[in-house]
């Protein structure tokens, strides 16, 4: 799909391995200082309030200022943060305030890189080769999701966690290097300035589309209770007894899952009948996550996160297809800012409300109850929503002029 497509997979790939290995190394660095599940909450905490505060900003300016330059700037911040972590881990002068400041570091550059990734592609494909380049963008990035927690694991046990974080920070140089190289198109609705009245056109845009806001509800309730990832370390610790080795492939389950369902939806048709899709997947989503949670097996443990995986796929798909089609150019920066709360809401709320019920009880009852609330959410959504419900991608091109639907 040409040049700058490639470039954009290039630099979304390492950017993702590059936060994939922060989430895993920073969770394991944790829990060895703390070994507390209160600990491994908090840190979901900490990644969500630059998202709440910060997100609807980011998607503002990705609507006024050059996305391409935006995303430069954002990722020079994680990359001080890595290199924070690297000097204090290899000078023994690492703590929880010291892994909390990089977590926070990484949380504000998202909420400005996100919107203005998310913004970008649609303008780099024609239309109707978009639902494709949503699913290769997505078989991109569980390959990346999957590559960074095996590799984070294996560096751990092998060199260390501060050659962990090393590895990080090349990753986010290397994604550098791909913005630099790429030409993104000029817009003309480029320039001016931020304001509370745009921000506000998007906040209505989506609460009058009944499919966008059913997708990102859909998936920031259904992720908050069902998500098991922020306890991974204390299944591979105290439950499977794996060790570190164990919870890298533990932890890239989930997205060795969601990557061979991406090449499964690369080589079949475009789902059309996207609405029930999503419901389905969701359904497996959290049926999956009771099996896990349940699970005294390393192998099923596996498996089951790995069909975990496979459902969160289908959704992602459905959902950023959904998503982007429906809103006009000029809208998706800030409507994509929206989306990222919700998505920073399920992972990084779902992350400490799994580590809060675990604290208070055990990671078993707080990975099956989730599982069991995800379905119920499902129940929920689909009963009041039959817009989404009958929801099919062919009505996409329609949905910019239905914006006032009720």
């Amino acid at each position: 799909m040409g040049r700058d497509f490639a470039l954009y997979l290039a630099s979304r790939f390492f950017t993702a391995t590059a936060a994939m290995m922060l989430r895993a190394a920073v969770a394991w660095h944790v829990f060895a200082l703390s070994h507390s599940a209160f600990h491994l909450g908090l840190i979901g905490l900490v990644q969500f309030v630059p998202v709440l505060t910060l997100m609807l900003l980011g998607g503002a300016m990705a609507d006024t200022y050059d996305r391409r330059r935006m995303m430069i700037a954002a990722q020079v911040v994680p990359l001080a943060g890595a290199g924070l972590l690297v000097v204090a881990t290899r000078r023994d002068i690492v703590s929880l305030p010291v892994l909390y400041t990089a977590v926070g570091l990484a949380g504000i550059a998202w909420a400005f890189d996100s919107p203005a990734r998310a913004a970008l592609l649609p303008t780099l494909v024609p239309r109707e080769a978009f639902p494709r380049a949503v699913t290769i963008a997505a078989t991109n990035q569980a390959l990346a999701f999957a590559t960074g927690p095996v590799v984070c694991g294996w560096m751990i046990a092998a060199a260390g966690i501060a050659s962990a974080y090393a590895l990080q920070a090349a990753m986010i140089v290397a994604s550098l290097i791909a913005l630099l190289c790429l030409r993104a198109p000029r817009r003309a609705s480029a320039g001016g300035a931020v304001t509370l009245g745009a921000i506000v056109d998007a906040l209505r845009f989506v609460r009058r589309h009944q499919v966008v806001l059913g997708c990102m509800t859909l998936d920031m309730l259904a992720v908050i209770f069902g998500g098991a990832a922020a306890l991974l370390p204390i299944y591979a610790t105290d439950i499977l007894h794996v060790g570190a080795r164990g919870y890298g492939i533990l932890a890239s389950s989930l997205e060795v899952g969601a990557l061979l369902m991406s090449a499964v939806l690369t080589v079949l048709p475009p789902m059309r009948r996207a609405g029930p899709a999503l419901l389905a997947a969701v359904a497996v989503y959290g049926i999956a996550t009771i099996v896990f949670g349940l699970s005294r097996s390393f192998p099923l443990s596996v498996l089951a996160y790995m069909t975990v995986g496979m459902a969160d796929q289908v959704s992602v798909v459905m959902r950023s297809t959904a998503i982007q089609l429906s809103t006009p150019d000029r809208l998706r920066g800030r409507v994509s800012g929206v989306n990222m709360i919700f998505i920073g809401a399920s992972n990084q709320l779902g992350a400490a409300e799994s580590g809060f019920v675990a604290a208070l009880t055990s990671a078993t009852v707080s990975v099956v109850s989730g599982g069991v609330a995800c379905l119920v959410v499902l129940a929920a959504v689909a009963a009041a929503l039959p817009r989404l419900r009958a929801y099919r991608t062919d009505e996409a091109a329609d949905a910019s002029l239905t914006a006032g639907e009720a």
